[in-house]
């Protein structure tokens, strides 16, 4: 079992960062689906979360091929790339899933009630006009540049592993 947090404090800085954030998580994940069906297949798993403040990376199953898949994601991540086909494809599937959270009452609720408790939160309301309002593809690739130069990165590894 491999959990990595990829930290970076420019996510909350903005709505609009927040998004962006939320479309690379989407797009990377988008991508890594051809290269992992291997590992998939092999009973290893992983998967790419967005969290508040950075990118979640998990991974889990037998520890002698589990480095492979961990170093596929990170150089996914290192060299992340997107065609514009892809870009529109997950921002419009990011617009369904933020209008899905609005329409249901206790999810709202909920968003408002942790927008009044948390001190720096953006509400989903924001999220969803940052993003009907549009994003650009030079956006998306300059806030990636800026996420990858300010990361810090916390970790935990189980299992069969030396170090």
């Amino acid at each position: 079992y491999v959990r990595f947090h990829l930290i970076s404090p420019l996510i909350q800085q903005s709505a609009e960062n927040i998004v962006l954030f939320d479309t690379f998580v989407n797009i990377l994940s988008h991508n890594l689906g051809e290269p992992a069906y291997e590992a998939d297949v092999a009973q290893l798993e992983y998967k790419l979360v967005a969290g508040e403040h950075g990118l979640i990376i998990r991974v889990k199953g037998f520890n002698h091929k589990l480095p492979l898949l961990f170093q596929l994601i990170i150089d996914y991540l290192s060299d992340f790339s997107f065609t514009p086909a892809v870009f529109e494809m997950i921002t419009e599937q990011l617009k369904k899933t933020y209008f899905n959270i609005l329409i249901k009452p206790e999810t709202l609720a909920k968003d408002v009630r942790l927008l009044i408790l948390e001190h720096s939160r953006w509400s989903m309301i924001d999220k969803y006009q940052t993003l009907m309002n549009g994003l650009s593809i030079e956006s998306l690739s300059s806030f990636v540049k800026a996420f990858k130069s300010q990361l810090f990165v916390e970790g935990l590894v189980q299992g069969n592993f030396t170090s």
